[in-house]
């Protein structure tokens, strides 16, 4: 296939952005990327008019409960929420969930998801969740997690992970290669101090990558050199939510080349810990491997052009406070937080994240004559500044379509909706008073 006479960002730091390009996928990979390709006999897709990116990567996604986005109200926070409702889902609400998420994702041009599962509730629970995957489309890390609400001084128990491992990562990835495996812990916001240990061991001695909700309010739970010396830290640990990390926090991370991943909105909307725009300045300021995401949808919308844009707004010094000296955060740094980046927090950097030849051909294509981004101008400001998922007219995972011409294929979307429509009555139903449907 090629992709032929679009304006391409590439996020490849030697290509940049083509004014004017093409792009030539052979069997799933990226095979050439430039002007004037020669390609007789390929089909051709064609761009003019459009923005040829990267797919975005969501590095933090909690995707069991993308039903439940709009459990909140006014007095009714999140966690409540979650409090309410965590332990009703049953192994057919998470597969609904999920695989809306999913859909979502797609529709909105994320081509790679972390599905951070903080509530495996069962071994049937986790199935559901990888039948979602084996239907979804996307490129994945599936990451088991803990039973949401369960005892902080008991440790998580790994026995089904390593059923999980072995029944569907035996070879490394599952599903064509699209996802594979990884765990998701507490940390000391959600277990007591032996658990954590516990969790910790159990997950690094099986090699696995592990990801951390790092904390967002007082008191500061992770102490970076701490975790360096237990040998917790690098490319395969990935931090959340880190706003109250310390300069000296922030330089081991560097040291250790341990990502990062950053969810503007529920940094502003559930952290206490002071100025989450301070902690995104200076991490940019280190040159820190910063990757974006949505955390869960009843805190912010699966859409990674809202986040960049969150992330570009916010990120600005503040005259009067210890900012006032550090480097604004750059359109061309969001959008690179927004995909490579991810793809590196997720281990996936020589596979996806760039338009880079030998990579997988995970493309999306961004229309720039709708009348929300018309007219065209810089194409990177563009993407940031005004394009939405409804600007999304195609994207391909692996060299696959899962969305053309504006609309989403390979997905029931009628029957997603309507099941987890159903799942959400239910759950709210059970949950009592504070989640009554509306008649």
């Amino acid at each position: 296939m090629l992709v032929r006479g679009g304006a391409v960002v590439t996020v490849d730091p030697v290509l940049g952005v083509l004014p004017r390009g093409d792009v030539l996928v052979d069997d799933g990979r990226i095979v050439a990327v430039g002007r004037d390709l020669d390609a007789r006999g390929a089909q051709v897709l064609d761009a003019t008019g459009m923005i040829v990116m990267p797919g975005f990567v969501n590095t933090h996604h909690h995707m069991w409960s993308s039903l439940g986005r709009n459990f909140v109200a006014d007095g009714f926070p999140y966690f409540a929420a979650k409090r309410a409702t965590s332990t009703l889902y049953e192994p057919q609400d998470f597969y609904r969930s999920v695989l809306l998420g999913l859909a979502e994702l797609a529709n909105a041009g994320v081509t790679t998801v972390h599905n951070w599962c903080n509530n495996t509730r069962s071994p049937a629970h986790a199935d559901a969740e990888l039948r979602a995957h084996r239907e979804g489309l996307l490129r994945a890390r599936f990451s088991y997690g803990h039973v949401d609400q369960m005892s902080r001084d008991v440790p998580v128990d790994m026995t089904d992970v390593d059923r999980v491992r072995q029944q569907y990562f035996a070879s490394g990835t599952a599903f064509d290669g699209l996802v594979h495996l990884g765990v998701s812990v507490r940390g000391l916001s959600q277990s007591s101090e032996p658990a954590f240990l516990a969790d910790m061991e159990a997950v690094l001695s099986r090699g696995l990558p592990v990801s951390i909700h790092a904390g967002q309010s007082p008191p500061r739970t992770v102490d970076a050199a701490d975790y360096e010396r237990r040998g917790w830290l690098g490319p395969k640990t990935l931090l959340c939510h880190y706003v109250t990390a310390l300069d000296s926090d922030l330089e081991v991370l560097a040291r250790t080349g341990t990502p990062l991943s950053w969810a503007p909105h529920s940094e502003f909307r559930l952290g206490s810990a002071g100025d989450p725009r301070a902690t995104l300045l200076r991490m940019n300021a280190m040159g820190l491997p910063v990757s974006l995401s949505s955390d869960a949808t009843s805190i912010a919308p699966s859409d990674m052009f809202e986040t960049m844009r969150v992330a570009w707004t916010t990120g600005i010094p503040w005259q009067g406070t210890p900012t006032a000296g550090l480097p604004e955060v750059g359109f061309r740094r969001v959008l690179e937080m927004a995909t490579l980046n991810g793809a590196r927090a997720l281990g996936l950097g020589d596979v996806t994240g760039s338009i880079t030849a030998g990579k997988r051909a995970d493309l999306v294509l961004v229309r720039t004559g709708d009348v929300n981004i018309a007219p065209g101008g810089l194409v990177e400001t563009t993407l940031v500044q005004s394009a939405t998922p409804a600007n999304v007219d195609t994207v391909l995972v692996d060299g696959r379509f899962v969305k053309r011409g504006g609309r989403l294929v390979g997905y029931d979307v009628e029957r997603i909706v309507r099941e987890a429509t159903a799942s959400s009555l239910r759950i709210r139903t059970a949950a009592g008073g504070v989640l009554t449907p509306p008649a």
